[in-house]
Formats: structure tokens, C-alpha cells, sequence
């Protein structure tokens, strides 16, 4: 692990399922993560991901990476285009910078319109991680 590593892109099929039931997991009832209707009344043209959903995804994609010992230290992100289902989203990252075990690697995950996510996921790998 070395400034400067790319991490594999992991793509992920933005579904209604997919943005209601992360909703819910995170106890979000907000309507317009689960009413397309409701969601249009407030100008959205359909329902759209909420940010826990997406931090769990981010997280999901670096222990996906360095493996099932690797540790979140901190996670800093921040939204941009919304995540509509029918979409899909393609997250990627670069280490930014490591120090002994303990790496930050910039994330981006990017939809049809744009970025969704871009931050900093800062995660300390131990001896037996798979990065």
C-alpha cells in the first residue's frame, strides 16, 4: 500500500430497493427517500439515496478493498448530484497518503449526472488485510 494506488472501481446499481431500504436501516422515514410522489410535490423528479446509505456504501467499498480487519478511522464526505434509482453508481478511490498501517484514500462515486460522493476515507490496515 503506497501513495498513489488506485483502488478497483466497484459499481453499484442504484435500485428503488436499494434507496428505500437504506432509508429505512437508518431509520430515515424523510418521504422523499421512499415516496416517489411525495418526492415530485417537493421537486424531485423520484425518490433519492440518503447520505447514511452512502457512507455505508463508501465504507462497504474500503473494507471490500483492504479487507474484513481493516478498521474506519474516519469517514468524511460529501454529497453532490443525487443518486436516483434506475442509476448507477461507480465508486473509485486513490491513497492519498500512508503512514505506518494507517492510510487516507480519496473517494469519488459518480452517477449519470455527476459526482455523488467525493471525501476521505482515513482506515488503518492490519498485517493480514488483503491490500
Amino acid at each position: 500500500m503506497k501513495a498513489g494506488d488506485e483502488l478497483e472501481p466497484l459499481t453499484i446499481p442504484i435500485t428503488r430497493t436499494l434507496i428505500v431500504s437504506g432509508a429505512i436501516a437508518s431509520r430515515d422515514y424523510q418521504d422523499v427517500h421512499h415516496d416517489a410522489e411525495l418526492a415530485h410535490q417537493k421537486g424531485s423528479p423520484d425518490i433519492f439515496m440518503n447520505i447514511l446509505t452512502t457512507n455505508g456504501l463508501v465504507g462497504r467499498y474500503i473494507t471490500d478493498h483492504f479487507g474484513p480487519d481493516a478498521v474506519l478511522r474516519k469517514v468524511a464526505i460529501r454529497l453532490g448530484a443525487p443518486n436516483y434509482p434506475g442509476d448507477t453508481m461507480v465508486l473509485s478511490g486513490t491513497i492519498a497518503e500512508v503512514e505506518g498501517d494507517t492510510a487516507q484514500v480519496k473517494v469519488v462515486g459518480r452517477n449519470g449526472i455527476g459526482s455523488h460522493v467525493t471525501g476521505t476515507v482515513t482506515v488503518t490496515v492490519s498485517e493480514g488485510s488483503a491490500a
